[in-house]
Parts: structure tokens; C-alpha cells; sequence
């Protein structure tokens, strides 16, 4: 196995747990130069709120490299702040078969920090 095929292993693995669960989740996708985090509802699979480092307004937030930590925690806080909006409070954090750690590590405590509740 290579390793994108291994993440997309893990990554349908929870996603069938988050099915059951019925909780709209929080997903997030890493490119080296970029951070994305949606938030699906569980009924019809629409995205409910979105934030990425490519929107313009969270983009002017950014110093410098979109792909670092710190564009995942302006992310995050952007992604809290726009769920809240659409009247969601609770999420199931799906990962995407990522590892926890670094830039999805920081994406998710700043979405706890302004409110959501995983």
C-alpha cells in the first residue's frame, strides 16, 4: 500500500462511524500549500459552512505561507465562527485519515477554542 491509499483506508473507516453517529462533521483536507474544513450535514451530505486558506477574506488574515500551522488555526477559527452561524454547535471531527497532529492538531483546537463542540 501506498501511502495515499492508506489514508483513504482509515479515512472511510470513520466516516462510517460518523454515518451512524448522524452528527453533521468537520472535515478537513491538507495539501502542502493549503489547509480546507467543511462542515456536512449528515442528512443530504451538503456542506452546512466551509473555510479554506484560498477564501479571500481568511486569506488576508494569513502572514506569509498558507500551509503552516498558523493558516490552520485562522481556519479553524473561521470555520467555528461560520458553523455557529448556520446553527451548528456540535460536530464529529473527521480527519480524513490525516494524522492528529501539527496542522489538523491545530485546526481543531482553534475550532474547540471559538466554540464547537466535538
Amino acid at each position: 500500500m501506498d501511502k495515499k491509499s492508506s489514508r483513504l483506508r482509515r479515512s472511510r473507516k470513520s466516516r462510517a462511524k460518523m454515518k451512524e453517529l448522524l452528527v453533521p462533521r468537520l472535515t478537513v483536507h491538507r495539501t502542502s500549500s493549503h489547509m480546507y474544513a467543511q462542515v456536512v450535514s449528515p442528512e443530504n451530505a451538503s456542506v452546512v459552512a466551509s473555510a479554506s486558506t484560498i477564501d479571500k477574506d481568511v486569506a488576508g488574515q494569513i502572514d506569509g505561507h498558507k500551509g503552516n500551522v498558523a493558516a490552520a488555526v485562522v481556519v479553524g477559527k473561521i470555520i467555528a465562527e461560520r458553523a455557529k452561524a448556520a446553527g451548528i454547535e456540535k460536530v464529529a471531527f473527521d480527519r480524513s485519515g490525516f494524522k492528529y497532529h501539527g496542522r489538523v492538531k491545530a485546526l481543531a483546537d482553534a475550532a474547540r477554542e471559538n466554540g464547537l463542540e466535538f
